[in-house]
């Protein structure tokens, strides 16, 4: 079984966030980054569907030199092997991101490709659906529990108040939401083999972007609560404050 997984860095969530001053990035200075927490339950299903099936985990990226800790975190996790397609550019948005992935994707034509739902940082939830779009197959995103019979495969998904159960036609992309299963901890065995794997390099295949970041900002600081402590006497100066200060009704 051919297995691709599609990975990202994002920030530790641990990092206090900077505005560089630059006014439209953020401050790199002290940053950790590490590989995106919901990418590790892609990660893990790509390596367990190996481990039933048998066949290669192949993870790609796409970014700088720095996404290639995502890779080697993959490889400790069991991954076979790894493409970085290298961006000459340090800002880029989903649409490059997704059509330089479609673009590997589709010449090592994999049974599944598994993403994580979405990056913790920008948050969009889009590159694996415009991933699908640009390939032509079949998506399905939040998905928490997966199995695969032959060329089919069925995804339950989460969606507001329940879920639902997909059934589909491999190739396929499959977005990981926690709780689809508990990612390995890597051993000291697999984070030495990890060390011997190349990660391949290739040119990006486009690098124009459909958006750019004009300006970040960090959200306005909360105000002092106000407590109220006389009871239903109260109330009318609630309501006055909800409506003109908090402007709610």
């Amino acid at each position: 079984m051919k297995i691709a997984v599609c990975v990202s860095i994002v920030p530790d969530s641990t990092t206090k966030v900077k505005i560089a001053p630059t006014g439209n990035e953020i401050d790199d200075t002290g940053v950790t980054y590490i590989i995106n927490p919901y990418d590790e339950f892609a990660v893990e299903e790509a390596v367990q569907l190996k481990e039933m099936n048998g066949g290669e985990v192949t993870v790609i990226s796409y970014g700088q030199d720095k996404s290639k800790e995502a890779i080697k975190k993959a490889y400790q996790m069991g991954a076979d092997k790894g493409i970085l397609i290298k961006s000459s550019a340090k800002h880029f948005d989903s649409n490059t991101v997704a059509g330089n992935l479609a673009n590997v994707l589709k010449e090592l034509s994999p049974d599944i490709i598994l993403f994580g739902k979405q990056s913790i940082d920008f948050d969009g939830s889009i590159v694996p659906n415009m991933t699908a779009e640009i390939l032509g197959y079949p998506s399905v995103n939040v998905v928490t529990k997966l199995e695969i019979n032959g060329n089919e495969a069925l995804a339950e998904r989460e969606i507001e108040g329940g879920k639902e159960v997909v059934k589909i036609s491999l190739p396929a992309i499959i977005g990981a939401q926690k709780g689809l299963n508990n990612p390995r901890y890597p051993n000291l065995k697999s984070i030495m083999a990890s060390k011997s794997k190349p990660v391949e390099e290739r040119q990006p295949a486009q690098e124009s972007n459909n958006t750019e970041i004009t300006e970040m900002k960090l959200p306005e600081a909360k105000g002092k609560g106000k407590i109220f402590t006389n009871g239903a006497s109260d109330v009318p100066e609630l309501v006055r404050l909800l409506r003109e200060e908090a402007k709610i009704i």
